[in-house]
Parts: structure tokens; sequence; C-alpha cells
């Protein structure tokens, strides 16, 4: 199959220009991320390319209506609640005021929380992309230079508070990983992309400085067969992403796509 790639430019109202790739084949990707300039980017991948790239705490404060002013309210008290309460359920409880590494937590369990899961695997974004894709599907990149570092060298991280010191206000969006990982995160060559500013799109916050954010959309007519019988073979499958009886039980679904025989 021949690879075939268009490129074009997205300018919402917010004068964003990021570049948007379409990509017709399997092969059109592995050219474009092999041996390219986002071979240090981190990625996300989305099953719809109409997505934002929204965190799930912005995504239940508009879908509730939950009035502006008191979203840092509510995200703080939840995050206070999950502290005092998982407690009594963890074999391993981290310093009190490490405030990232409870929200990676909170994120690892399935907590509305302001983190976007990236990996700096290409491979394991285009898998979260396609395995249940409906339609076009999506591989985000960003660029680590575009964004703040905040991975912790040594020792616990940060308060909420100084982790949005941290980001600064010249960036606006932090990247990078709590001290301790947990085996999800390990396992997915995970990072966590943090903005500072929680209901605004990270491509309305980024999109606007060249050089980045990307976007890949992947045509799932063309490519998804192909790229899921070769992730499979590349054992990026549930089974190994999600490193638990879940991750085992979610994999059975491609057991079932899978055609083992001639």
């Amino acid at each position: 199959m021949r690879a075939h790639a268009r490129t074009n430019r997205r300018k919402p109202a917010a004068a964003a220009a990021f570049e948007t790739r379409v990509l017709d084949s399997w092969d059109a990707y592995l050219k474009v991320i092999t041996d390219s300039p986002y071979a240090n980017w981190a990625f996300r991948g989305q099953g719809d390319a109409a997505w934002p790239l929204s965190s799930t705490l912005t995504r239940y404060f508009r879908a509730f209506h939950v009035p502006q002013e008191t979203w840092a309210g509510r995200e703080e008290r939840a995050l206070g609640v999950f502290k005092r309460k998982a407690t009594h359920l963890l074999s391993h409880i981290p310093a009190r005021d490490d405030d990232f590494e409870w929200m990676a937590l909170m994120q690892h369990h399935g907590a509305p929380t302001r983190l976007l899961d990236f990996t700096w695997s290409p491979y394991v974004a285009a898998f979260f992309a396609l395995e249940r894709a409906a339609g076009d599907a999506a591989v985000w990149g960003l660029n680590p230079q575009a964004m703040t570092s905040i991975t912790p060298l040594s020792g616990p991280s940060f308060t909420l508070s100084q982790l949005d010191s941290r980001i600064g206000a010249d960036k606006q969006v932090g990247c990078g990983e709590p001290y301790l990982l947990n085996r999800r995160l390990a396992a997915q060559s995970g990072t966590l992309v943090v903005p500072k500013q929680v209901g605004v799109p990270i491509e309305d916050i980024l999109g606007c400085a060249p050089g980045s954010l990307v976007k890949f959309i992947l045509s799932r007519a063309q490519v998804r067969e192909i790229a899921m019988r070769e992730l499979y073979r590349m054992k990026i499958t549930h089974e190994t992403l999600f490193p638990d009886l879940d991750g085992l039980a979610r994999s059975l679904a491609y057991e079932l796509e899978f055609k083992w025989w001639r």
C-alpha cells in the first residue's frame, strides 16, 4: 500500500495555527514518526479526531454546568477528599503535600483531574487512537520544549499551588511524571501533561506557537486493520499496557477480532 499524507492548517477563532496531517495508511504514519522531528515528542491517541485536548476535569465541569468561578475550589476539595480516604486503601502513601503524585493516582483510578495522559511512544498512542475508533482517529504530538518540565529529579514534588507556580506564566503547560510511577504509567511509557488553566484545551494554549503541536488524523477504514495487527505483533495490547487483571480482560476483545487462521 502506498503511503500518503496531506497537510493543512487549523485556524480557529483563537488564531491557532497548529499543523494537521491526514494519514491514510499505516506506512504513512510510520514514515512520519520514524527518524523525524517528532522523535522526542509526547503523544496522545484519541478515538475521535474531532475531540479536543481537554482534561476529564474540564469535560466534567462543562457537562454538568458547574459555575466556572467555583472550579478551583472544587478541584482542591476533591483532591483533599481523595487524600483522606485513599490512605486506607494504599500500600504506599504519597507525601501529604505531593499533590502531583496524588493527582496521578486519582487519574490512574478514574477520577476527573486536570491531567492528560500522554506517552513517549507514538506506537502506544496509535493503539489508544485506533483500538475502539468508530471513525477517523487522531494522534496528537506535543513538543516538550514548548512545555515546562515538572518531573522531580529527587524526592517528593509539590503542592497544587506550587505546581501552578512551577509551570509559570510563559508556557502555561507542564509535562512530566511523578517521582514514583504507577505500574500503568511505567508500562505505557507514559507522561502527564498539566495545563495551568483548567478549561482551556491544550491546542488553544500551544497551537499558536509554531513547532509546538501537531495532529495526525488516521483514517479508520484505511489504517486500523493493518495497524492493530502490527501493534499486536509488537505486543502493544491492553494486556501489556495495563499489567493487571483489568488489562488481561480488556485484551480479550482483540483476541476475538484477530484472525489466527488462514
